[in-house]
């Protein structure tokens, strides 16, 4: 690359892998660098590290991600096809994209895009090809490497330049010359992708699997593109990566498009797992991400506004309350249809009372609080509601289309409007102030039905995955923080400790076993004191 006139840094890369010739190596080359695992595809495993005195820590820097498209054929023709900026990530991986990239100017634009045809054409290069540059605050570009292939984010890039680039890949790969000349190529508007993955944001990122009980994608438009390999009822394998839809947006500049996106994701609801898709909500509402002033170190920088302490509001229960009445008198409606004796005091929903007004309890759960809500039944669809201590005037309607509930609800005089989804004897309730799930808890001794005896000291798995390694042996002494097993799901591995001091007292499963949530991998039996 570097021959080719390609801005590269400098690297080591030489089978001689010992930490003593990595550090002079990484001396030859400056501080600070980073280390990369040679099959730590997809920016894991990588880590930046700066030298201090005798020692190698590790670094924060801001850097941006960018991507450039490039195409070539075989009849020596080569194109760009403009950056995406990938700098959001967790855990060195990709969470959100745009294109154009913010902040970059048309002249740095154009030595992106002739430096990619540079590594592009060095090689020979037939196809669709992604040259990937860091870019530093002064809008110095480095080359780092070239994926040989579209990648996961190459929608925002059709979304801007009205291209399709799978037909391209076909006719470049029939012997055609590529479908338009450079002159021919220009930046229309700007794009978002958004990955949605089965992820817990608030367990670090910790993928999961599961069925998909419910999925609601956004309407399509003409500038909105939902691509998905699943659908409502699938399940998530822990066997592929988390990544379960992706969600692109194009607008007319960065703002709209922005705007576009955050409404898209209001309508983007799952039940049955977790999702990265309220973090995304929040982290498209971010100040800085709004102005574009987006680097590799985002997240960390700005994690306490990313994931501020959440408290539910006290209208939330009056909302969920008022869902939970209204569907037991949707319910009790149809029994009464189609009921022999419809005057039966014992059918589902709220009988008629005279000489008094009801008042009855809610017993709501919600972040492992359960919080009750006193409902005063009023005329003409009028409730008032008490939740400790601050009383609601609340009145709203249910509607049902295609097994979901849209709530259209006034607490205290403000409207909202709620898509409620019904699992078990949860209710979701997806608005754009966010997302809450509410349970009316169940009586204690059904929370003992169908457990085991299983002790709870020792390795737990976090999450479904395979066995991948057993780090202890029957009878083994173990101190806390030891590693117990290792479980590998979704592309990540994942080490399970200690934690406290024990004896292993029975291994319970081996390697290469499937796993699910929650279960005893490893007994470990705690020392007496």
């Amino acid at each position: 690359m570097s021959s080719a006139g390609v801005p590269v840094v400098g690297g080591y890369h030489g089978e001689e892998q010992s930490p003593e010739k990595l550090f002079e190596e990484a001396k030859k080359i400056g501080f600070p660098v980073m280390i990369k695992a040679v099959r730590g595809g997809g920016g894991k495993a990588s880590k930046i590290y700066i030298f201090s005195k005798k020692f190698c820590i590790p670094l924060v820097v801001f850097i941006e991600a960018i991507s450039q498209k490039v195409f070539g054929d075989k009849h020596d023709n080569y194109v760009y096809l403009f950056e995406r900026d990938c700098s959001v990530q967790r855990r060195h991986q990709k969470i959100i994209e745009e294109a154009p990239a913010p902040g970059v100017t048309s002249e740095v634009r154009k030595r992106l895009g002739e430096s990619a045809v540079k590594a592009a054409r060095a090689v020979n290069y037939v196809g669709a090809g992604t040259v990937e540059f860091i870019l530093d605050r002064n809008y110095d570009f480095y080359f780092m490497e070239m994926n040989t292939r579209l990648q996961v984010e190459h929608p925002v890039t059709e979304m801007i330049t009205g291209t399709d680039l799978v037909e391209w890949q076909i006719r470049v790969a029939s012997g055609e010359r590529l479908p338009m000349t450079q002159e021919d190529l220009s930046v229309n508007g700007h794009s978002f992708e958004g990955r949605i993955y089965a992820e817990n944001p608030e367990n670090n990122f910790l993928p999961g699997a599961g069925v998909l009980k419910r999925m609601a994608v956004p309407t399509l438009q003409p500038h909105i593109r939902i691509e998905t390999g699943v659908r409502e009822a699938d399940e998530v394998s822990v066997h592929y990566d988390p990544m379960i839809a992706k969600l692109v947006v194009w607008g007319k500049d960065r703002q709209s498009a922005l705007t576009r996106l955050a409404a898209a994701l209001n309508e983007f609801n799952v039940v049955g797992l977790n999702t990265n898709v309220e973090f995304l909500k929040t982290l498209s509402r971010h100040t800085k991400f709004e102005e574009g002033d987006v680097h590799t170190d985002f997240i960390p920088q700005h994690y306490e506004d990313l994931f501020p302490v959440k408290e539910t509001p006290s209208s939330d229960y009056c909302k969920a309350a008022l869902a939970i009445i209204l569907r037991e008198e949707l319910e009790g409606a149809k029994s009464v249809a189609t009921s022999l004796d419809p005057s039966s005091p014992f059918r589902p929903g709220v009988i008629q009372r005279f000489n008094h007004n009801l008042l009855r309890t809610i017993n709501l759960l919600n972040n492992k609080k359960v919080t009750p809500v006193r409902v005063l039944y009023l005329d003409n669809g009028l409730y008032k509601m008490n939740v400790e201590g601050r009383e609601f005037n609340v009145s709203g309607t249910l509607c049902r289309l295609d097994d979901i509930d849209y709530l259209s609800v006034s607490v205290d005089g403000n409207l909202h409007s709620i898509r409620v989804i019904e699992d078990g004897s949860e209710i979701h309730l997806f608005s754009k102030g966010g997302y809450q799930t509410f349970s009316q808890p169940q009586p204690k001794f059904k929370d003992h039905l169908g457990k085991g005896l299983s002790g709870q000291e020792g390795g737990v798995a976090p999450m479904p995955g395979i066995v991948e390694k057993i780090c202890v042996k029957e009878g083994q002494e173990v101190s806390a923080g030891d590693p117990l097993v290792v479980i590998i799901a979704m592309k990540m591995e994942y080490v399970i400790k200690a934690s406290t001091p024990g004896i292993v007292e029975k291994i319970l499963y081996q390697q290469g076993e499937s796993v699910q949530k929650d279960v005893t991998l490893i007994k470990v039996k705690p020392l007496e004191e």
